[in-house]
């Protein structure tokens, strides 16, 4: 089995995919981010310490272009599981396609967060600022663009800036710090060209839209102000695409029509987020939302057991649980005549 991770959540991921398929009676080839790889290192260390015989586990770095690539074109890999961006899910199954291989594919989300003014107003609150910035929004799941009911919107807004505000760049040592740095310069940079690339599209910002600069040895990090954007329209540019950094779009809407129309009108469908007090009108627009999660009330609620994925380009398949154990096996049918 080929198990493919990303940089967000590294050791998390990683083992996400091998723990199931080594219980499944696989043996695994694990290629982790070229971004992060010291955490699969140090796993793999842990793994021979821990007795796992030669070969059952094995780990290789390097570009995916290069060593991904390789590994998924590989005759001895028949399964491959991938977590990571949407064009690189996209060659994935391109080259895994025409030779038969089994695929799992979890990749990127623009995932809204929908909040209706019969909602819990501070649990919305703070439920936004969590979906927005955790892990400066480098999580799949994190609610980019955030839809608010006309008659609460300014109310809201000011109340989302206002605990925004409050957030702490720093030292993720610090334990008064609640944003770190991204992961790259490279990343930093694409971030930046994004809250940029909003405002030429006539979006505001609300708070934050730079990089900001600690003191001391970590002076030259790559930390981005937590930004809130507003004044782009659904189907804007900066709207449509993955950012996958501390920036969040606040988007006001009139019904449950007009906020469904604009919440599917990505090509993603990972995740949402629903707030209000009416469980009948939860239900119903859960129903009519194309995301593969959706949360009422709150925001990265998880148990691991249950079956996770998206739709459209957000992913194939799902992982998770029983149904981690059913990709990374084979159904097969004896039939014996005494």
């Amino acid at each position: 089995a080929a198990c493919i991770s990303p940089w967000n959540l590294p050791l998390y991921l990683l083992t996400w995919k091998v723990a199931p398929a080594l219980a499944a009676g696989n043996t695994v080839v694990a290629k982790p981010s070229e971004v992060t790889p010291m955490t699969a290192y140090l796993f793999s260390k842990i793994c021979q310490k821990a007795g796992l015989p030669k070969g059952v586990l094995n780990i290789v770095h390097g570009y995916g272009n290069k060593v991904g690539d390789a590994l998924c074109r590989h005759p001895d890999v028949p399964i491959i599981s991938f977590t990571g961006g949407t064009a690189t899910g996209k060659s994935i199954s391109t080259t895994a396609a025409p030779l038969f291989k089994k695929v799992s594919l979890e990749m990127g989300g623009k995932n809204p967060n929908i909040v209706f003014a019969d909602a819990d107003f501070n649990n919305a609150v703070d439920m936004a600022v969590k979906a927005s910035f955790s892990n400066q929004g480098q999580i799949c799941l994190c609610g980019s663009r955030l839809f608010v009911e006309n008659n609460i919107y300014d109310e809201f807004k000011s109340a989302f800036i206002k605990k925004t505000s409050k957030l702490v760049v720093g030292d993720p040592r610090d334990k008064s710090s609640n944003l770190g740095a991204v992961v790259s310069k490279q990343h930093l940079e694409k971030i930046l060209s994004k809250i940029k690339q909003a405002q030429n599209e006539g979006g505001t910002i609300l708070i934050g839209g730079n990089r900001f600069q600690l003191n001391g040895k970590l002076k030259n990090g790559y930390f981005i102000e937590p930004t809130i954007i507003e004044g782009l329209p659904a189907d804007s540019q900066t709207n449509q695409e993955e950012i996958f950094g501390p920036v969040v779009c606040m988007i006001p809407f009139k019904s449950e029509e007009e906020v469904i129309s604009m919440a599917n009108s990505t090509r993603y469908g990972l995740s949402a987020s629903i707030f209000t007090s009416d469980v009948s009108r939860a239900h119903r627009v859960a129903a009519a939302i194309d995301s593969g999660v959706v949360w009422i009330n709150t925001w990265m609620l998880r148990d691991l057991r249950i079956p996770f994925g998206g739709m459209k380009d957000s992913g194939l398949d799902r992982e998770g649980g029983f149904q981690s154990l059913k990709f990374f096996t084979e159904p097969k049918n004896v039939c014996v005549k005494i």
